[in-house]
């Protein structure tokens, strides 16, 4: 069986066809999906604010966001890792209140990548450019940056008690 679509009087092929129909058929879809998908930027975090009767939260991929539920039905959603994952708002009686798509994307500041053969480094310039941690990076580069992180984390809070 073949298929034809007519566009505009013009009579295409099965091929043609399925591609318009694809292209029609995402242009339909693009703004319902849009609409509930909350977009966080990696490394950043959002709010949201939970219905009252929430009790149980669920987070389908704990590796691309994460999620913390505050006093007054906050929840904080911060991005980890890139991808989409939900998060599932339950009441005590286990019915659902939210079902949230959550879309991680890059950073949102103005990162340079260096790729020295297959060897790769980030960093972040704003006004100057300074190394960061990116997911992506050469692992001795991300390990070296995390290492030293760490390690001014360390020295600050020794310094505050």
């Amino acid at each position: 069986m073949t298929a034809f679509v007519f566009c505009r009087g013009h009579c295409l092929g099965w091929f043609p066809a399925l591609a318009c129909l694809a292209v029609a058929a995402s242009t339909l879809l693009q703004p319902a999906l849009g609409a509930d998908l909350l977009t966080v930027h990696l490394d950043q975090a959002k709010i949201l604010k939970m219905p009252e009767r929430t009790s149980t939260l669920v987070v389908g991929n704990p590796l691309i966001a994460d999620v913390a539920l505050q006093p007054g039905g906050i929840l904080v959603v911060t991005a980890k890792s890139y991808g989409v994952t939900n998060v599932i708002a339950l009441d005590r009686t286990g019915a659902t209140l939210i079902d949230q798509a959550i879309q991680v994307l890059g950073p949102s500041d103005k990162v340079v990548v260096v790729y020295r053969g297959i060897e790769r480094e980030s960093y972040s310039c704003m006004p100057n450019c300074e190394r960061r941690i990116t997911l992506g990076d050469t692992a001795s580069y991300f390990a070296a940056n995390l290492g030293q992180t760490g390690n001014l984390s360390s020295q600050a809070q020794g310094q505050q008690k």
